[in-house]
């Protein structure tokens, strides 16, 4: 069954009924936007704006717009992380000994900020969370995962699996 979008007090966001989110209403001009700043984040504002066919000013403003709403929440440097001298990835897998609210949240307030740590997820299943770290090589891998898991009495286990390879996606974002 489809449920008509609800329209919040505030113009232009929406309230989806089954998850109760409210999101900003996108248009294609947004779209187009956010697809060529997923691909370069550096596109100079001239160049965006003409590719989407709008003014200068008005392009501006719907970035300014789209970064106020959350819709975008920054911009990355994407660094090859052998070049300076990270070249073992992996994603290790993290089941917790119990989901009490404070381990939960004493987790995911260090994990991000572990040395090596590209990012965290929280993920339903067998696992509750999954990072991605980068060392230096095995030895600093293994020591990484003695020192920060192996130990941990909030921790029932920890499995890794090493990354031979990143690609990353380039149609993340629905065509309109």
């Amino acid at each position: 069954m489809a449920f008509p979008a609800i329209y919040s007090a505030k113009a232009g966001w929406e309230a989806d009924p089954v998850n109760n989110v409210r999101r900003p209403v996108l248009d294609e001009i947004d779209h187009a936007i956010l697809r060529l700043l997923a691909a370069d984040g550096r596109m100079p504002n001239l160049a965006l704006a003409s590719a989407v066919g709008v003014a200068p000013s008005t392009c501006l403003g719907r970035v300014r717009a789209l970064r106020e709403s959350g819709v975008i929440r920054g911009y990355h440097a994407d660094i090859d992380l052998s070049l300076v001298g990270l070249p073992i990835q992996a994603i290790i897998a993290v089941r917790m000994q119990a989901h009490h609210r404070d381990q939960i949240q004493a987790f995911v307030t260090v994990a991000p900020h572990l040395p090596g740590v590209v990012e965290v997820f929280h993920v339903a299943g067998g696992t509750d969370y999954l990072l991605h770290v980068a060392t230096t090589d095995t030895t600093a891998l293994h020591d990484f995962i003695l020192e920060y898991f192996a130990a941990s009495p909030a921790i029932q286990h920890a499995e890794t699996s090493l990354v031979f390879r990143h690609l990353r996606g380039t149609n993340v974002l629905p065509a309109p």
